[in-house]
């Protein structure tokens, strides 16, 4: 699907089956011709263009049928007895030999005939999009930043102002074409030099990738980044749409439930000054209205189908102008009046909050709590971490490095009260009614979710590394042995991986539960005494090498859960009955993801995380470091998040202790 969205106007982008994508303009070459503005308003200003590497990157591929159905049989063999897995197999090899080789062929057609995108791209947004459930502790998840080193720049309109011009130098350096291009290296001595760039910059793009493939570089994919401003998700029966326009230059501000807009942009495109933006986020946090008795903030929380009801309701009863500020607003800024007690307050806060300071919908939300703690909020469907991580990174870097608000700072002298407008709605008893219920649905849904954190430090992935194990691998591993020893089982595991090395690509699955790590969690915690220490040693090698080639498979494109998915909505688009392989109760649970993990480590971020993805689950978001592990993981009352954390610590503690070569009592 293209991410890029027509300059021209507003663009809504409906469910990917139900529209031809080809129709939005690819608009890279318009950002890289418009270079105009002061170098104030750009971050930084690359010799090479930012989409530069975009058009030659190699497209998705679709793995082979055979390589799917035997890696989709290998992640079951854990999961299963001997009896539920010779039927999963029998199952698998007749969809493998039927309708199965049927759809991939035809697969294969589509996506030769839709060489712009990937056949990922259309489905997955539609899964996003199609999907009724509440955005909230469903979709959306948070990544907070880290303070600013210099404590008297952390106070909440300090760094506000900051992050809102920090924000908006972001947007137009990469709407300037000036972005230096996302690029992951892995000799960066050789690619990641000012002599490779100036080189690189000249090379077609047609042919750029190639460039930087020869030196070991390898670009990423960064269509999502355009869907980053100027846009949210609107809510429609049956199906979600996508909309941006980029023809906003105001900043939505929340404050108590109310709602603020005001220009950070000008008519000529060039950022508000600082002390303007100062003045406008001052008189804010000034304003003396009491919070909203009816926050229509809460109604982003509900039901689609429910909110799309009252959204054509608040258009109906006047109040289309203001919803339409709210949906082509640069961002949202929470600015939240709760200073924030510890990591677990943070986390529920920046996750889901009270629900009446927020608009879940927006692309993504700037949260600054009373006392300077901030975080990113994003909503799903756009797109994945790889383009809030690198916003987010930015805008840290800039904030922490080249603040252009200070302490001190006094306000411009211009009248903030006629720059602000606080968004009026009008709204009947029915809506307000709505707003009520939805207060009840997110108090009752939020007040079911637990979230606790937990470090280790004992070690990390230094000492990992010196012993030749994937610190990843490693994590993982923990996560099984833990729930083995709390709960006596293996279960089905998610861990996100991204495909931004291809045109399009969104996320890849790795499966982290195998045959290798079940034997290996039962002999550490079931029978440690009967392994010797080398014989534990070399099941972690064993664990670590098949989750290191799991690890490069998925980021290949070389899964089996998007290939499948894939399969499965084809046959869906064409009226098909689905194949046994789909209704077989082994696929439903292998789907059924009771660890969903995501890693994440970055000198922004503090913390992430997000809610399980099942009612009987555990969101796992974790991060290793240099000496240190790290996770924030969530439950609901079916799971113990407290004693699966001590599970995980002992562990750890147990894997460790075997790499020091002492033995497990």
């Amino acid at each position: 699907m293209a991410t890029f969205l027509s300059a021209q106007c507003a663009v809504c982008l409906r469910k990917p089956g139900l529209i031809n994508f080809r129709k939005f303009a690819v608009i890279s070459e318009r950002y890289s011709s418009s270079r105009t503005a002061s170098s104030a308003d750009y971050l930084h200003q690359s010799v090479v263009p930012s989409m530069h590497y975009q058009k030659s990157l190699p497209r998705l591929p679709i793995p082979k049928l055979e390589d799917t159905i035997r890696r989709y049989l290998a992640a079951q063999k854990p999961l299963l007895d001997g009896d539920q897995f010779a039927t999963t197999e029998k199952i698998a090899q007749d969809f493998q030999n039927g309708v199965g080789k049927e759809l991939h062929e035809e697969l294969v057609v589509q996506d030769k005939n839709n060489k712009h995108t990937s056949y990922i791209s259309g489905p997955w947004f539609d899964m996003y999009l199609s999907a009724r459930d509440s955005v909230v502790l469903n979709s959306n998840p948070f990544m907070s930043f880290n303070p600013d080193p210099k404590e008297e720049y952390n106070e909440q309109l300090v760094r506000s102002a900051n992050m809102v011009c920090s924000a908006v130098r972001f947007m137009k350096t990469l709407r300037a074409g000036l972005l230096e291009p996302e690029v992951f290296h892995l000799n960066p001595a050789k690619s990641d030099t000012d002599s490779f760039k100036n080189f690189i910059r000249w090379v077609p793009p047609s042919l750029s990738w190639y460039g930087a493939y020869m030196v070991n570089a390898y670009p990423l994919d960064m269509s999502q980044y355009f869907c980053l401003f100027n846009s949210t998700r609107i809510p429609k029966h049956g199906g979600d749409e996508l909309f941006s326009d980029e023809k906003g230059r105001h900043l939505l501000v929340m404050r108590k439930g109310n709602m603020y807009v005001f220009d950070v942009v000008d008519r000529d495109g060039n950022m508000v000054k600082p002390a303007e933006i100062h003045s406008h986020l001052k008189y804010i946090l000034s304003d003396s209205t009491q919070a909203a008795s009816f926050p229509l903030g809460i109604l982003t929380s509900e039901n689609r189908d429910v909110w799309a009801q009252l959204r054509e309701k608040l258009v109906a009863t006047g109040n289309a102008e203001a919803l339409g500020l709210v949906d082509s607003a640069l961002f949202c800024l929470c600015l939240d009046e709760e200073s924030m007690r510890d990591h677990i307050h943070i986390s529920h806060n920046m996750l889901h909050g009270d629900g009446r300071n927020r608009w879940y919908d927006k692309s993504f939300s700037i949260i600054i709590a009373k006392d300077g703690q901030a975080a990113i909020n994003f909503e799903h469907a756009w797109g994945d971490g790889v383009a809030v991580l690198r916003f987010q990174n930015e805008v840290f870097k800039d904030t922490t490095e080249k603040p252009l608000v200070h302490p001190g700072s006094a306000p411009a002298a211009v009248d903030s009260a006629s720059a602000v407008r606080r968004l009026q709605f009008n709204l009947d008893r029915e809506l307000e009614n709505g707003v009520q219920k939805a207060k009840e649905n997110f108090d009752l849904a939020v007040s079911k979710l637990t979230i606790d954190a937990m470090e280790f430090k004992k070690g990390g992935k230094e000492q990992l590394k010196k012993s030749k194990l994937s610190p990843d691998a490693v994590a993982q591993l923990s996560f099984q042995m833990a729930f083995l020893r709390q709960y006596g089982q293996t279960v089905a595991t998610y861990e996100s991986c991204s495909t931004a090395a291809f045109r399009h690509g969104r996320t890849e699955t790795i499966r982290p539960a195998t045959v290798h790590t079940k034997r290996c969690s039962h002999a550490f915690v079931h029978e440690p005494s009967k392994h010797s220490v080398e014989e534990l040693q070399a099941m972690l090698n064993e664990c670590s090498k098949y989750h290191s080639q799991l690890t490069k498979e998925a980021a290949m494109g070389q899964g089996f859960d998007r290939h499948l998915f894939a399969l499965r909505y084809l046959a869906m688009s064409k009226g098909q009955a689905l194949h046994s392989l789909y209704t077989d109760p082994a696929y439903a649970a292998i789907n059924h993801n009771i660890l969903s993990t995501s890693t994440l480590t970055s000198p922004a971020v503090s913390l992430g995380g997000f809610a399980p993805v099942v009612p009987d689950g555990f969101g796992v978001g974790y991060g290793v470091h240099d000496n240190w592990i790290g996770c924030n993981v969530s439950s609901y009352p079916a799971r113990d998040v407290h004693e699966f954390l001590q599970c995980v610590h002992k562990s750890l503690e147990d894997i460790f202790s075997v790499l020091e070569r002492k033995p497990l009592s």
